[in-house]
């Protein structure tokens, strides 16, 4: 039963509110070139579910040329393998309660693929639809410290222009001081040297029951207010 059972709550006339028992959305929308995010971000999705969310796992579309592509054979190993993964739109967005968005860091910032997305959420923006929504965020790079913490923060000024709750991990869990970012989940690949390990599987696993956990409490005060 998990969420769905524990945001239960009844109406002044005994009436279950459809809003509070719903199970809390959660969308993971990420972009990857070789594959770690996609990874991270099927780590995120899948503990969010088993919290007890409505997830929907999500990439923002390729902008490069099949070419770049091409002369890749991890890049295009990756675009292979998550061929059948949605693109993410406005719509998914509008829908969630949660959103955690996952890019590489691409000098200590988020890649260009991410931000076209999150680019097109202007009329969402616009309209107050993105404000009041939990947000949260995941990374990875090449080398230690690669500019890690930096893309999260700069990933994470669109969120407060959003008017939203940002959740990240912090220090939350004994699994944090084993992967030592309280920003968002973070790997380090070393050029594909470095498979996500458990370290990692383990932040993804905070950070997911911590979004869920806050987005579910925040729906149901919003629900009740």
């Amino acid at each position: 039963m998990g969420i769905f059972s524990r945001n239960r709550t009844n109406t002044p006339h005994g009436t279950e509110n459809p809003a509070v028992s719903t199970p809390t959305k959660v969308a993971v929308v990420y972009y990857s070139s070789t594959g770690t995010i996609a990874e991270v971000a099927r780590e995120i999705a899948q503990y969010a579910e088993k919290a007890g969310a409505e997830v929907r796992l999500l990439k923002a579309a390729e902008l490069a040329p099949q070419a770049a592509i091409d002369s890749n054979p991890a890049w295009a190993a990756n675009a292979a393998a998550t061929a059948d993964v949605p693109h993410a739109t406005p719509a998914d967005i509008e829908w969630a309660d949660a959103v955690v968005f996952g890019s590489p860091t691409r000098f200590g910032n988020i890649a260009s693929q991410l931000k076209q997305f999150i680019d097109t959420l202007g009329g969402l923006w616009a309209q107050g639809k993105l404000a009041d929504k939990v947000y949260s965020g995941f990374t990875s790079s090449a080398t230690t410290h690669g500019g890690q913490e930096s893309t999260l923060l700069a990933l994470y000024n669109s969120f407060h222009h959003f008017g939203g709750i940002v959740v990240a991990p912090g220090y939350t869990d004994p699994a944090k001081f084993a992967d030592g970012n309280p920003y968002g989940t973070s790997h380090v690949d070393a050029q594909g040297n470095n498979p996500v390990d458990d370290t990692t599987r383990a932040a993804a696993r905070v950070q997911a029951e911590r979004v869920v956990k806050i987005a579910s409490a925040l729906k149901a005060g919003l629900a009740a207010a």
